[in-house]
């Protein structure tokens, strides 16, 4: 009875009140399967071979989809995802946006800037030994929560990269050579003599917030994926790994990055995130052109800050009323988009 228990608390540590999760159908094991299977290791203490391991490591990976599941996630709100299949993928056509003309005569042809914009893609893992004494010993209902908070980890790294780099847009390069955030972008054509500087930032001292058009078929950034986040381990008794150090290996890696999409859904500032300033930014915003000097039609629809500005959003855009009871002309006029990631 005394093994009967243990092994209870280690499925009710795994799969949490008996609650079945779905995985992959080549993972997937509910409650009463793990169950049948645990109880049928033996009584008498775990025998460590490869079907038992087998059947521990289903559970662990049960416990990270369950993490992957739980976890709250917000890139997808200013990052297109795009698929890669090589070692980095150029983003030549980046600053194409032409407008639709009346066809009076021959076509007007445009031909793509070719820009030289490149997103490399990058390793990413984090990775936990487990002794095999604990598997021994019948311990390893207790490591759930680890595994549950890497499949969280692994489910909101794309939050931290994607707005880390939003945040460093104020020193970073895009597609046009400038930084992502910056006072001289350059728009027109030099040929005929319309080149002009545009500026989608507001220089200040205080932490940052952006502005930012996201309704496009190309968000503001780019998150490339070569290979997305799985769990492995090394859980072969025969392996060199485990042979010298006695223990088992589980991990989760990737390769994935991020860069800029196109600068002009974008206004960065660091000045005071109040009614004056706001109403500049999307002021600017709305009157961005192409390279032919026409509307390009940008309407802001997402305000993002850190926690630091929530209140001062809060009351630029959600507050109805201001001071003397007046109507506030921002009320619900953009979405506040409030993130961790961000100071």
């Amino acid at each position: 009875m005394k093994y009967l228990a243990l092994f209870t608390l280690a499925i009710c540590a795994l799969f949490g009140a008996g609650a079945a999760i779905a995985e992959p159908a080549s993972a997937a094991m509910n409650l009463a399967e793990f169950s049948d299977l645990l109880m049928g290791i033996g009584l008498a203490g775990i025998v460590v071979n490869s079907a038992n391991l087998k059947i521990i490591f289903t559970g662990f990976k049960t416990a990270f989809m369950r993490g992957r599941g739980n976890a709250p996630s917000y890139w997808e709100r200013i990052a297109t995802e795009v698929p890669s299949t090589t070692s980095e993928e150029k983003y030549g056509w980046l600053g194409a946006m032409k407008r639709m003309r009346e066809w009076i005569g021959d076509r007007v042809i445009h031909g793509l800037k070719l820009h030289d914009y490149t997103i490399k893609n990058k390793k990413f893992e984090v990775t936990h030994a487990v002794e095999r004494d604990m598997i021994d010993d019948d311990r390893y209902g207790v490591l759930a929560p680890v595994f549950e908070e890497a499949g969280y980890s692994s489910r909101t790294h794309p939050d931290e990269l994607v707005f880390e780099l939003l945040a460093a847009g104020f020193s970073t390069l895009c597609y046009d050579g400038q930084n992502f955030f910056d006072t001289d972008h350059p728009v027109g054509s030099e040929e005929d003599g319309t080149l002009v500087s545009v500026s989608n930032m507001q220089a200040g001292s205080g932490n940052p917030w952006f502005l930012l058009d996201t309704r496009r078929p190309l968000k503001p950034l780019i998150f490339q994926k070569r290979r997305d986040y799985d769990f492995r381990s090394i859980t072969n008794l025969d392996s060199e790994h485990v042979m010298m150090t006695d223990e088992f290996v589980f991990g989760v890696d990737a390769r994935v990055n991020v860069g800029f999409g196109l600068w002009q859904q974008a206004f960065g500032s660091k000045a005071e995130l109040n009614d004056t300033n706001f109403d500049a930014a999307m002021e600017t915003m709305m009157a961005f052109k192409d390279d032919s000097l026409r509307p390009l039609g940008i309407m802001p629809n997402l305000l993002v800050c850190g926690p630091s500005n929530r209140s001062k959003a809060k009351v630029v855009i959600d507050k109805e009323l201001i001071k003397n009871g007046e109507s506030n002309t921002n009320y619900k006029a953009v979405e506040v988009l409030v993130v961790p990631w961000l100071a």
